[in-house]
């Protein structure tokens, strides 16, 4: 069985909204875009590219637009972004003109993507679906990178209706910036 691994850049007060840039995502009125920008450090740069190796996504639809708008176009910045297994849940997108794309369209489908033979899947962002996972227990792993800073508004990672779970810390430290890193299963 695969594990599935969220990966997720989050504020002190949960949120996960456009991290990258300005004009990432600004759904309900979000104007604080790219609030990890000022935390870049060496130490965080090189663990990103440890978490950015080749390995099958999961992505929900709204990222999954604002990244084949980005990745393909700038794959040089990802090494094998554009071969990798793109899972994508998605009740209204079928079709995609980036290369390896799936669409998926409910939770038993990913339940037997799961259970599928592969490599472990790692879902970047995507806050409604990281919600609908942590709901269906369905998270094995999490890659926090937690910022020292409060945003106040904007889509959050955690929402009532997660499914209660225990994760055992597996790794954690503190970039030159105060990123605090941590994993846990």
């Amino acid at each position: 069985m695969r594990k599935i691994v969220a990966l997720s850049f989050i504020s002190l007060d949960g949120v996960i909204q456009a991290p990258g840039g300005p004009e990432e995502d600004l759904s309900g009125g979000f104007r604080y875009g790219g609030w990890v920008v000022p935390y870049m450090d060496e130490v965080g740069d090189k663990f990103m590219q440890k978490l950015m190796e080749p390995s099958d996504l999961l992505l929900g639809r709204k990222t999954y637009d604002i990244w084949t708008d980005y990745w393909p176009k700038h794959a040089d910045n990802w090494k094998g972004i554009n071969d990798v297994k793109k899972y994508v849940l998605s009740t209204t997108v079928k079709t995609s003109d980036w290369q390896n794309s799936f669409f998926l369209e409910n939770v038993e489908d990913i339940k037997k993507l799961k259970k599928s033979e592969g490599s472990d899947i790692k879902v970047w962002g995507s806050s409604k679906l990281v919600q609908l996972l942590l709901q269906n227990a369905l998270i094995d792993e999490l890659w926090l990178l937690i910022y020292p800073l409060v945003l106040g508004e904007g889509k959050k990672m955690f929402a009532d209706g997660a499914f209660p779970t225990a994760y055992i810390l597996a790794e954690s430290f503190v970039t030159p910036s105060g990123v605090v890193i941590v994993n846990y299963k």
